[in-house]
């Protein structure tokens, strides 16, 4: 018998979110991760809010909600809130109701220096951690670059000596000017850099991220983001390097860019073995055969492409392609906030194989 096209909406719902999503739902074991978290949390947040006044948007359902754009690529703060307004398994994730009114999307804007910035993200990122230890190597890790694009245009990268004349900007034509960084900068983002990570490629108005890897199992130990220089890559290393703790030998890959001098013999006075690619372009390369003949120095070059896995997860998925937040502070944040999303993603699947 066919069924009636009825259209009448129904009155009433006697299922709740909970009771809509699917049991085996992926969201569900990084849900319970970072419920457990937030509450570890609850007192850091407790901190920075008055006793007094109107009672604000839960800080942890702001995170959650920031989590699901990471997770679903959703492209603003704005559609992100129509999504959790009609979206079931939105709602669901970050605790709402099923008819609980959504909040304005200001919200966050509102809550970038309070809330959203590193500080809480490099607090959440080190719990992620904590979850995940049993999977982290203590031994091996790797450590990369990557270039980050600025929410600045090329037009914006005008003189210094412009931004006190007053009068009505020239016209942005930059066609044939010679421009560099220390006599130019951008006036929507005067934080970011004109740089290029590779000869031939464009250059462009960027930072530079930078992650610490671990090589079991490809989680980020640390993040960090600088503004963009030949030697920032180097710096971070060997900056990101100095916070491993070493009660044992400890090797530490990277790309061909780190194979200087200089980066090689701080690491080993660090008690750090480099496990860096050799650059024999036209050159001798730091990483001579007390290195390359051992066979770790192989299986450090086989790891460290993993890295360009979680490069290509926060880019892609994690909205970090070009970044849509201005000065390093920010995006400062967002890079740790979507290093730890990244990490929850890896643990999930980890601890289900680990089941299966």
């Amino acid at each position: 018998m066919r069924g009636e096209d009825a259209k009448q909406e129904a009155m009433f719902s006697y299922l709740s979110p909970e009771k809509r999503v699917p049991q085996d739902h992926p969201l569900r074991p990084v849900r319970e991760m970072v419920d457990g978290i937030l509450k570890e949390m609850s007192s850091r947040f407790a901190g920075l809010y008055s006793d007094r006044g109107r009672p604000s948007i839960a800080p942890e359902r702001l995170l959650r909600a920031l989590l699901l754009q990471i997770f679903y690529s959703v492209r603003s703060e704005r559609i992100l809130m129509e999504q959790l307004d009609y979206n079931l398994l939105f709602r669901w994730f970050v605790g709402m109701e099923m008819d609980e009114e959504v909040w304005d999307h200001a919200v966050f804007s509102k809550n970038r220096e309070r809330l959203l910035n590193h500080e809480v993200a490099e607090s959440f990122f080190r719990r992620v951690l904590q979850l995940a230890s049993p999977y982290l190597s203590d031994e091996h890790f790797t450590v990369d670059g990557t270039l980050i694009e600025a929410w600045a245009s090329q037009k914006s990268f005008r003189p210094k000596d412009e931004a006190g004349s007053g009068g009505v900007p020239r016209e942005a034509n930059f066609h044939g000017e010679h421009r560099t960084n220390e006599t130019h900068q951008s006036t929507t983002d005067p934080d970011c850099r004109l740089y290029k990570k590779s000869k031939g490629s464009e250059a462009k108005l960027s930072y530079l991220g930078h992650v610490l890897m671990e090589n079991r199992n490809g989680l980020l130990m640390r993040t960090m983001v600088t503004q963009a220089d030949g030697t920032a890559e180097r710096d971070a290393a060997l900056l990101m390097a100095s916070q491993i703790p070493r009660n044992q030998t400890v090797t530490l890959g990277g790309d061909k860019n780190y194979d200087t001098r200089d980066f090689v013999d701080t690491l080993r006075g660090m008690k750090i073995t480099p496990h860096v690619a050799q650059n024999n372009t036209n050159r001798s390369s730091a990483i001579d055969g007390r290195t390359t003949w051992h066979p770790g120095y192989e299986i450090s070059q086989r790891k460290r492409k993993r890295v360009e896995q979680s490069f290509g997860w926060m880019k892609r998925v994690g909205l970090l392609r070009k970044v849509k937040l201005r000065g390093i502070r920010k995006v400062s944040w967002w890079f740790t906030f979507v290093g730890a999303a990244y990490n929850l993603i890896r643990l999930r699947r980890l601890r289900t194989e680990a089941v299966a």
